[in-house]
């Protein structure tokens, strides 16, 4: 391999936006997720609703519908 191309592999902490946080391999220092083993609903057995509600007005934005 050669030397010099590959970038730092770090120690992460990764932050949900539930507040869970867990350690983990990355070439970035710290990572934050919008949703994670702890608060998916898989996981838990949960029905969560996500705020999507933006993304249909930016549709209709940006086709003029």
């Amino acid at each position: 391999m050669k030397q010099g191309i590959h970038p730092k592999y770090h120690e992460t902490t990764v932050t949900c936006a539930c507040g869970s946080t867990f350690e983990s391999g990355s070439v970035r220092e710290n990572l934050r997720v919008e949703i994670c083993s702890s608060c998916h609903p898989f996981f838990t057995g949960k029905q969560k609703f996500i705020d999507a509600g933006g993304r249909v007005d930016k549709f209709k934005k940006k086709y003029g519908i």
